[in-house]
C-alpha cells in the first residue's frame, strides 16, 4: 500500500536568530522565528509524514505551548516522527522538497543539507530531493520577510 503526504510550513524571518534549514546553520544576517529552530524544511517533511500517515500536523504533536520543544533541533523532533511511521508500519519511498527564500543562496547548502536529511530519515541520498527558488521579489519570500517550505512524501507499506 502507497500513501502520499504534503506539507508546508512558513517562518518569519528576524535577527539574532541562526538560520537553521535541513539541520544544518546557514550564515545569513538573520534567522527564522519560532519555538523551536524554525526549520522550514524539516517541518515541511514531518508535517508531510504525518499527513500520509493521517496523523495530524506538527502542532498537534508538538505544540508551542509546550516548553519542552522550546529551541528544540527540528532533526529530533524529526526522529520523534519517523517512530511514529516506524510504528505504523511504513517506510519512506521518496521525498521532494523546495525552498522559497529570496536570500541567501541556497544552492552552495543543498547538498549538505540532503546528506543530512537522508541520515536523519534513515533513507539513500538518491531518494531525498531539496531544491530551493526564489520568488522574483514577490511575495513575504520576496521581500525577505521570511521563508516556506513545501514537502511531498511517498510512503510504502513494509512487507
Amino acid at each position: 500500500m502507497l500513501r502520499v503526504g504534503i506539507g508546508y510550513d512558513v517562518h518569519a524571518l528576524m535577527e539574532g536568530r541562526p538560520l537553521i534549514l535541513g539541520g544544518i546553520e546557514i550564515p545569513h544576517e538573520k534567522g527564522l522565528q519560532g519555538h523551536s529552530d524554525a526549520d522550514v524544511l524539516t517541518h515541511a517533511i514531518m508535517d508531510a509524514l504525518l499527513g500520509a500517515l493521517a496523523l495530524g500536523d506538527l502542532g498537534k504533536h508538538f505544540p508551542d505551548t509546550d516548553e519542552q520543544y522550546r529551541g528544540i533541533s527540528s532533526i529530533k523532533l524529526l526522529e520523534l516522527v519517523m517512530g511514529l511511521m516506524a510504528e505504523s508500519g511504513y517506510k519512506i519511498g521518496n521525498i521532494d522538497c523546495i525552498i522559497a527564500a529570496q536570500r541567501p543562496k541556497l544552492a552552495p547548502h543543498i547538498p549538505q543539507m540532503r546528506e543530512n536529511l537522508a541520515r536523519a530519515l534513515k533513507m539513500d541520498l538518491g531518494s531525498v530531493s531539496v531544491k530551493a527558488t526564489t520568488t522574483e521579489h514577490l511575495g513575504f519570500e520576496g521581500r525577505e520577510e521570511g521563508m516556506s517550505s513545501q514537502a511531498v512524501v511517498l510512503l510504502v507499506k513494509n512487507v
